[in-house]
């Protein structure tokens, strides 16, 4: 029965680095979505660049494998251009650059940050079942 209380709390512990990574990576898709307009301070100057989330693999307590957010690197895809001549932000020809965010990208990545937050709180629910019912049959 320890065994199932020690497997309990390795899943625990995974869930734990679910719930932790998914919650980093909802700051940064908030992060996009809030910079989705945001024009360059300088004419003709980049305006906020999408930053994307880099997960790897992370040894939790009772060594199993969890996952943490690593980094945050810069999307590389290329900015838009919108013609707006009275723009502070327009270059000579009267183009501004526009951030390289899709708000609708952005919210489908939102919904699938939640969904695995919410599996993970799923998973540490069943645990916390499981070591209480093996309390109850150990206490018999």
């Amino acid at each position: 029965m320890a065994d199932s209380v020690t497997s309990s709390s390795s899943a625990m512990s995974v869930a734990v680095s679910a719930l932790r990574a998914q919650e980093a990576r909802m700051r940064v898709i908030a992060e996009n979505l809030a910079n989705a307009d945001s024009t360059s301070k300088t004419p003709g100057g980049d305006p906020y660049r999408r930053q994307v989330p880099i997960f790897e693999p992370h040894t939790v307590a009772g060594g199993a494998e969890g996952v943490r957010m690593s980094r945050v690197q810069p999307d590389r895809t290329p900015f838009k251009s919108e013609y707006d001549p009275g723009n502070p932000s327009a270059d000579t020809n009267g183009y501004v650059k526009m951030p390289n965010v899709d708000p609708l990208i952005e919210a489908l990545d939102m919904r699938e940050a939640q969904r695995a937050y919410e599996a993970s709180l799923n998973v540490i629910e069943a645990s916390r079942d499981m070591q209480a019912r093996t309390l109850d049959l150990l206490k018999k």
